[in-house]
């Protein structure tokens, strides 16, 4: 049976399981309680309990290893603790979900894959050693850097709708976006067309500041365009401020070319409508 250890099974791993597990693909999911655990129960995947419950079992039955889990101050955590044991496994395909942050700031200009690494973030740098780390091991690794996450509840809506939207404005500010569905078919036409070593940008065909998605947002809903703030005097947490210290535009030509991607939401346009379809 062709099995997925996918460590870290979150929002982008979970809709990659919805579409191997119709497949007859095996999945087991690392999660970090029992109560979660049981929630992935529920959607055919094999849950495990990590930390806490060995992983070698698991990674003995694997064929294919997917990780979500982001770095920390110390590392790798997943590497921290199972690196010998994981670089011992034979795996057909190994993919590693990390960010666009790693190129750093380009004042809104384009990178691509071969883009040198620059981050100014703390997160970018920990994801640059962690990508590093994780080629070492000779793995049949794919790495998919990913720009920010959107999908089905983790858009703008409700907060259009409750009033507590926000268009916060900086000069020359951009970001690439991807929805979620889009990273699992993404991943996916990976699994079926492996090309260990390689590197791919993960988002759309259209970067765009963050206020032009909240005003569509509210257009699509029929309500007010939500208040504009500017980003220097904006009340927003040491996380959500970081995202504005880069801006850039991220190229996505080699999903297309390598993989075949056609993408099902090719900017936040179709998106949000979509998902505004399936939750009005």
């Amino acid at each position: 049976m062709t099995t997925l250890l996918s460590l870290g099974h979150g929002y982008s791993a979970q809709a990659l399981a919805k579409r191997l597990v119709p497949l007859g693909w095996h999945i087991i999911g690392t999660t970090r309680t029992a109560d979660s655990a049981a929630a992935l129960a529920a959607t055919g995947v094999e849950p495990l309990v990590w930390p806490g419950t060995p992983l070698a079992p698991a990674l003995a039955r694997a064929t294919h290893l997917l990780t979500s889990i982001a770095p920390d101050g110390n590392g790798d955590p997943v590497l921290a603790a199972h690196a010998a044991e994981i670089a011992a496994a034979k795996l057909d395909w190994v993919g590693y979900l990390s960010t666009t942050g790693v190129y750093g700031d380009h004042g809104g200009g384009w990178v691509d894959e071969d883009t040198p690494l620059t981050p100014s973030t703390k997160r970018g740098q920990q994801r640059v050693l962690a990508e590093q780390h994780w080629q070492a091991l000779g793995l049949p690794l794919h790495i998919f850097r990913l720009a920010g996450i959107y999908g089905p509840g983790r858009g703008p809506f409700a907060k259009v709708r409750e009033g507590t939207a926000r268009r916060i404005l900086k000069p020359n500010q951009v970001f690439s976006r991807i929805h979620v569905d889009d990273i699992a078919q993404t991943v996916a036409s990976s699994i079926a067309r492996p090309n260990p070593g390689q590197i791919y940008n993960v988002c759309d065909n259209d970067p765009a500041p963050p206020e032009d998605v909240i005003e569509h947002a509210a257009h699509l809903l029929g309500l007010p365009i939500p208040p504009s703030e500017n980003w220097a005097d904006a009340d927003m947490t040491p996380m959500a401020r970081s995202f504005y210290a880069e801006s850039k535009r991220v190229r996505n030509d080699r999903i297309k070319s390598e993989l075949g991607v056609d993408l099902m939401h090719p900017d936040y346009r179709a998106g949000l409508k979509s998902l505004l379809d399936q939750d009005p």
